[in-house]
């Protein structure tokens, strides 16, 4: 299984930018599959996460900012970010866990079963 972030980038203040993350050895449509990110120093953050059925749980710092979406045919899930603020800075994660599994707690980082390489997002003041 592999999950393959891209789209990161360097951006002003204001800016937008939308990552991708493309599933391999597993069918997205039947897992839960979120983002998560981590600035220097800092712990690993819960940010958005998506459900098969297409609920979606957004952190509190960018409800109203941030865009989580699926496309099950391609295998792929997209962070749409927008109004982009310079503590949004950080590695992004896309991760997977399968809706199977009982136990769901989607902001927690160890309810996932599967995470990707991450990819940087600056965001300038």
């Amino acid at each position: 299984v592999q999950l393959q972030a891209s789209g990161g980038g360097s951006v002003q203040a204001g800016g937008s930018l939308r990552l991708s993350c493309k599933a391999f050895g597993l069918t997205s449509s039947r897992y839960h599959m979120g983002w998560f990110r981590q600035a220097p120093g800092k712990e690993r953050e819960f940010v958005t996460a998506i459900r098969p059925g297409g609920r979606t749980h957004f952190a509190d710092s960018v409800k109203g900012r941030f865009t989580i979406s699926r496309d099950n045919d391609k295998n792929t899930v997209y962070l749409e970010m927008n109004s982009l603020k310079p503590e949004d800075s950080a590695v992004y994660y896309c991760t997977a866990r399968n809706s199977l599994r009982v136990g769901y707690e989607y902001p927690v980082p160890g309810t996932y079963d599967y995470w990707g390489q991450g990819t940087q997002v600056t965001v300038s003041s």
